[in-house]
């Protein structure tokens, strides 16, 4: 695992906030066991040949976007939890169903980071769903990743965030004059 460059809140940090965050809706909401892999950072965010992700952005002092991404047979098995009906294909029930389910884990993760950085909105999920395709953050930004499994089926979690520089300039301008 790369050195974290984010102050004052650390990678590991992070990591450990996604992990608490997804086993809490895995076992309260979906009644799910899901087994947490190892921490990676990188500047991609990973990726399924197809599958569903759920975007969400974070906004504040810091600014970023958290997604969760998996298989279209977890999708499935994700709605069926959740919905208590059985889903065979990704349809709208399932795309709304991975919506649900990453707002829950990713507003969970936000809560954590508001207590290190400040408070932050949250936006409504954006869901893709298809085949060879790539999710990246804008900027030179690292993501951090923690992989999920249940059973053989797989997820990843994955935040990537650092200051908001433009948030700084505006607060500078709105509060004290203009920024240099």
């Amino acid at each position: 695992m790369q050195a974290c460059t984010m102050d004052p809140i650390t990678e590991p940090e992070i990591a450990a906030a996604i992990r608490a965050a997804t086993l809490e809706v895995f076992s309260t909401m979906l009644g799910m066991e899901i087994v947490a892999g190892e921490s990676q950072s990188g500047k991609t965010a990973a990726s399924f040949e197809s599958g569903v992700v759920a975007l969400l952005g974070l906004a504040g002092d810091w600014a970023g976007s958290g997604n969760v991404s998996c298989e279209p047979p977890f999708a499935c098995k994700l709605a069926s939890q959740l919905l208590r009906a059985e889903y065979e294909a990704v349809n709208e029930d399932v795309l709304d169903a991975v919506s649900e389910v990453s707002n829950m884990i990713i507003g969970n993760v936000k809560n954590f980071l508001e207590t290190k950085l400040g408070p932050m909105g949250l936006s409504t999920p954006t869901v893709i769903y298809g085949r060879n395709f790539e999710t990246r953050s804008a900027g030179n930004r690292d993501w951090v990743s923690v992989p999920f499994t249940s059973g053989s089926d797989g997820m990843n979690v994955q935040i990537s965030i650092a200051p908001n520089r433009g948030r700084r300039r505006l607060t500078r301008a709105v509060h004290g004059g203009l920024p240099s």
